[in-house]
């Protein structure tokens, strides 16, 4: 089978006892590029030692302008696209074929990772059961996981997303929009829910408040091109 000329995103903020085992899973499958996100560890160091080309951000900028970095040494490296995954080792790479498997043969746009919310702690299974039926309704159409950081970009979608508004954690549920907005091809596949000893980089509070935000915006956005009041 022929290589897929995509490449695996990774934006790191302090995760320097994760990211070499993150990039050396990774590298079986694909070329590595982490964009350490203003990190004051040696979280770029040890990327670079593992093998992964690394883009260093300062000062730190929040995970929607490291996207938007990698997103734009990918388009300029003429990759069809990327797949991008956490840097705390929230992600299985191994699951790396399944999502080139559902990339071929007709190249969705956006192919996420849904993740198995009974496998969450129950705080988190909850918040995030509740963002789901709440974005869902704002989409006006089922969406089975709108955070997860686990997904195939494709070439077409990045280029979009270069233009995105939000600069946090806000703009992977941004991309679904702009997918949705745009027409462009949405797809899923199962992924394993992992939780370790991963630690937040998310106010809890402006989270809830810049999610709620986004909902609401996004009801906004594809209700009125749908001319629904």
């Amino acid at each position: 089978m022929k290589t897929p000329n995509i490449l695996a995103l990774i934006p790191a903020y302090n995760e320097a006892k994760h990211i070499a085992a993150v990039v050396t899973a990774v590298q079986p499958h694909l070329p590595g590029l982490v964009v350490d996100d203003g990190s004051d560890d040696k979280t770029a160091l040890l990327a670079e030692k593992a093998g992964a080309v690394v883009l260093r951000q300062r000062p730190n900028q929040g995970k929607g302008a490291a996207l938007q970095a990698g997103f734009q040494y990918a388009l300029a490296q003429d990759y069809e696209a990327v797949l991008t995954l956490d840097a705390d080792g929230q992600h299985d790479a191994a699951e790396i074929p399944r999502f080139l498997a559902a990339w071929q043969p007709k190249k969705p746009d956006l192919i996420i990772g849904a993740r198995d919310f009974s496998g969450m702690p129950p705080v988190r299974r909850t918040s995030n059961t509740i963002g789901r039926h709440l974005f869902s309704w704002a989409a006006g159409q089922y969406i089975p996981d709108n955070q997860s950081g686990y997904r195939l970009i494709s070439r077409r979608l990045m280029q979009a997303m270069l233009s995105g508004q939000e600069g946090g954690f806000e703009f992977e549920v941004e991309m679904i929009v702009v997918c949705l907005e745009q027409k462009l091809t949405l797809s899923w596949v199962p992924i394993r829910t992992i939780y370790a000893d991963e630690t937040s980089h998310i106010s809890p509070r402006q989270h809830v408040i810049n999610f709620l935000r986004v909902v609401w915006q996004t009801r906004q956005r594809l209700h009125h091109q749908k001319g629904v009041p």
